[in-house]
């Protein structure tokens, strides 16, 4: 346990510092996305941003409600800050501005704008069944009723709320042309002006009861996976030339640089989904037809009380996976001996799963009894970057996952925001009868196997998992400076 503790210690500050005095990082070239992990380890982690948001992964979400926003409307005698700092056109937002239709209150922090170029306008960073938009804008809020400021909820799981807008090239916008008239102050890097108040909402859809739902993370370094997504279903519109003023105007350079680099492009790809699922407030349309709806959340406290004291045999009987929203993952194709026979070692020998049974003991007593996450739970995702890079031994990696993933699976699983996977499963059985286990698991993985009872979105999902584990909800490291860049303009100062 000494060990373990120290090595994990070690490592997460290692990667808290490179954080802390930050890492210069691009959209392309040297430092490009593709690098953003060596510096920034939750870049190649789980959970992240953007998505493909497919059909198959979308459940219809009745409980979802429409997005309402509180005093957006600015005066014009209100001054914003409007910036360019590098990566982004950034306006900062006064903390007047929030949401009240979530769990807790977020307030608004900063917006800003991913776009593509001239000579290819297309520029989102999320994207609809592969359809990518000429621009999308991010209007950032953090949580307030937990958190002082966003500096302290950045890196914290329920930290921020981020509503997603997707912009096409179309009819002219006079609520776009409010600020962008303004883009000549801000052509290089750090270079500020400011502008007066404008009516916010109307950079947003008229409609904000559409929109897609999921759990992911900030589309830039250092990628925490804090981020409670709304996307909206519908897009709005800027003319051609007031596109051409985004993609043209700025530069990611200083003025001082010899060469000037124009900032376009600064987008970043679409990242796994994992085991993911999209929850939707809409159930009409194309493509939506057959979409699954979401249990209840009692259904689903329903389906792990059975696990953790009902009788297995009977569950296998029944079939476990019609019980659960759209089954569970698949077992990946050639592995399935290989997994059924470490289960048996696993079940038959529950108290030697790991080097520290009492490791294991402490975390399932937690993991059983409260159903949730503690504030110091380990960030999985960065720590087994940091073995990898560092190639520690591969035994401390398996056991930081055997003993972490399943548990914050089973919590965004009762938020209803993943699937119940097979390795959250066997977790919970893990402390069962070892013979009633046993056949659940046949039962389960015989059935999942089986291409018809599995759905389109399951088999996608499972085979772009990792490790064969589910993507989990994260909890990032406490910090208190996270990198500048995402702060409100007045702060980096």
């Amino acid at each position: 346990m000494r060990t373990l503790s120290f090595t994990a210690c070690v490592l997460l500050q290692l990667a808290a510092l490179r954080v802390l005095h930050g890492a210069k990082w691009t959209y392309r070239g040297p430092e490009g996305e593709h690098h953003w992990s060596k510096h920034y380890p939750f870049c190649g982690g789980a959970f992240q941003s953007p998505i493909d948001i497919k059909s198959e992964l979308l459940r219809f979400d009745p409980a979802l409600r429409p997005i309402e926003l509180q005093n957006y409307n600015l005066s014009p005698n209100e001054q914003l800050t409007l910036g360019n700092n590098g990566h982004s056109l950034q306006i900062s937002l006064p903390p007047k501005m929030y949401i009240s239709s979530l769990r807790h209150r977020y307030t608004a922090a900063q917006l800003h704008f991913h776009w593509g170029s001239s000579s290819r306008p297309a520029g989102s960073e999320h994207t609809v069944n592969s359809r990518q938009y000429a621009a999308e804008m991010h209007v950032v809020h953090y949580n307030s009723d937990k958190y002082p400021n966003i500096s302290m909820a950045v890196d914290k799981s329920d930290g921020l709320a981020v509503l997603g807008v997707f912009i096409e090239i179309g009819d002219f916008n006079p609520a776009y042309e409010t600020f962008l008239k303004f883009i000549n102050g801000i052509k290089y890097r750090d270079h500020k002006v400011q502008v007066p108040g404008f009516n916010v909402r109307a950079l947003l859809p008229n409609r904000l009861d559409e929109f897609y739902r999921y759990d992911g993370s900030l589309t830039t370094p250092p990628c925490y996976p804090s981020v409670l997504w709304t996307i909206f279903r519908n897009h709005v519109t800027i003319s051609q030339k007031q596109f051409l003023a985004l993609a043209t105007a700025l530069y990611s350079s200083y003025a001082q640089d010899s060469t000037a680099t124009p900032l376009h492009g600064n987008f970043r790809k679409p990242q796994l989904v994992d085991s993911r699922v999209v929850l939707v407030s809409f159930k009409e349309g194309r493509g939506l037809h057959g979409t699954l709806t979401v249990s209840p959340p009692f259904k689903r406290k329903q389906v792990v009380h059975q696990l953790l004291a009902g009788d297995l045999a009977d569950l296998a009987d029944e079939g476990l996976y019609q019980l659960l929203p759209s089954g569970s993952q698949t077992v990946r194709a050639g592995n399935r001996k290989d997994t059924m026979s470490q289960l048996s070692v696993t079940l038959a020998k529950p108290k030697q799963q790991t080097k520290n049974p009492s490791l294991r003991k402490s975390q399932t007593n937690r993991f059983v009894g409260k159903l949730g996450m503690e504030e110091n739970t380990l960030c999985f995702t960065s720590l087994e970057h940091q073995l990898r890079q560092s190639h520690a031994e591969s035994e401390l990696s398996r056991i930081l996952r055997d003993l972490i993933y399943p548990e914050l699976n089973l919590k965004s699983y009762l938020d209803c925001k993943s699937d119940l996977a097979l390795p959250t499963i066997r977790h919970i059985l893990s402390r069962r009868p070892t013979d009633e286990a046993l056949e659940l698991d046949r039962s389960l993985t015989k059935a999942l196997m089986n291409p018809r009872k599995t759905s389109p979105a399951t088999k996608d999902r499972g085979s772009r998992t990792k490790h064969g584990s589910v993507s989990v909800q994260q909890k990032p490291l406490s910090r208190r400076h996270p990198h500048p860049w995402l702060l409100p303009m007045e702060w980096e100062d």
